[in-house]
């Protein structure tokens, strides 16, 4: 027997914000990032909705790109104080992520944050206040995900913090939401959908659910992503791009990732390189390494209309050239004696990674060094690459 998790409820369509309106509680504590979310007007919807819900309202601000775990200590302290039975995430991933986080740290005030880097040992939650994700962006997928990833600044390491007990109570997927997205961020969000459509499907979790939630996600990417990138006033686009986004995190919730992330997540947290970018660069050499173990890349390229499992990974290489990505790390300005020199540090972190586990192809150290070189590169991986280390 197996169990579908899924946000508990899940309100989407353009103007869907308004459903928090209809919520029971008596407070509410906001996480947000920057001045985004307050620039568009979003953050003023949400607490005017919450006010008419008569619901009481705090906002903590400032979470940044690739949250830390000191910054979400600070949420939680906020937390303590003002009590709330309601914690929400409003913005982009990180925002969202930080949230959840906070909110574990909210009821478990001495939980250990290494601990929890252990995938499912995230204490029982809800004693004290239930979740609602608004994501801003669409890529991540996070308002439908037991997934926060958490950036140790001191380690320059990216912590997947894996549980169900994170997966959001409520989800709200308003494409309006999303209508002052830049391009550059449209773009590297809409990638990272796409890199959880694919990762998903070939995991070695086998699920119904997520596999023609993976196809349909990847279909709607392939159809609307330039759409949204060229013409952002595009709604439609928006919200397409924005349910790809939640269908692509509820197929991975239920299957889980692969050695992309793993890869990502190090150069992530090392390089600041925007992890939609950096899954990009990764995801078409993943497949082609992968390739040797799964038979199931040519679903996904039949999807698109393509054959082969090559096909899928140049047609992923030709949208990410049209949406305006880099397709080397290097690209990021990174230089070769900065990169030889850690390369062995973040080969070890991608082979820790609790993604590496679900990958259809168990990779060696050597693998995937070669495999983060060629993307350095910006090159073809070959298999006789690996026989260099």
């Amino acid at each position: 027997m197996s169990k579908l998790f899924i946000a508990g409820e899940v309100f989407h369509g353009a103007g869907s914000l308004e459903e928090l309106k209809n919520i029971t509680g008596k407070k509410a504590v906001i996480v947000t990032g920057g001045s985004s979310m307050r620039k568009s007007g979003a953050l003023d919807k949400a607490v005017a909705y919450l006010t008419e819900a008569g619901i009481e309202t705090q906002v903590f601000e400032g979470v940044e790109e690739d949250p830390s775990s000191g910054t979400c200590m600070k949420g939680a302290e906020v937390m303590k104080t003002f009590e709330p039975d309601w914690v929400i995430g409003l913005g982009g991933c990180s925002a969202i992520d930080a949230a959840k986080i906070m909110w574990v740290f909210y009821e478990y005030p001495d939980a250990d944050f290494e601990a929890m880097i252990k995938p499912f040992t995230v204490p029982v939650l809800r004693k004290k206040a239930k979740f609602i994700a608004i994501p801003s962006t669409s890529g991540t997928g996070t308002e439908t995900t037991g997934l926060a990833v958490i950036t140790d600044r001191e380690k320059g390491v990216k912590y997947p913090i894996v549980s169900y007990e994170l997966t959001p109570d409520i989800a709200i997927v308003d494409g309006e939401i999303c209508a002052s997205m830049p391009a550059h961020i449209t773009s590297n969000t809409g990638l990272d959908a796409l890199t959880h459509c694919v990762e998903a499907y070939v995991s070695n979790i086998e699920n119904n659910y997520a596999d023609v939630l993976s196809k349909g996600g990847l279909e709607i990417v392939f159809n609307n992503l330039k759409e949204a990138v060229n013409h952002p006033d595009n709604i439609k686009a928006r919200q397409n791009m924005h349910d790809a986004s939640f269908m692509a995190g509820l197929a991975f919730n239920n299957a889980w990732l692969g050695i992309v992330h793993s890869l990502s997540h190090q150069v992530g947290a090392l390089y600041g390189i925007p992890h939609g970018a950096s899954n990009a660069i990764f995801l078409p050499n993943v497949i082609r390494y992968n390739a040797l173990a799964t038979d199931r890349y040519p679903d996904l390229a039949k999807v698109i209309g393509k054959e082969t499992a090559e096909d899928l990974a140049q047609a992923i290489e030709t949208l990410r050239s049209e949406v305006n990505n880099n397709a080397s790390l290097k690209a990021f300005g990174i230089s070769k004696e900065d990169w030889d020199k850690n390369l062995d540090y973040i080969t070890a972190n991608a082979l820790a990674d609790p993604c590496t586990g679900f990958n259809p192809r168990v990779p060696s150290l050597d693998e995937l060094k070669a495999i983060y070189n060629a993307c350095y590169e910006g090159v073809v991986y070959a298999e006789e690459a690996v026989a260099a280390f």
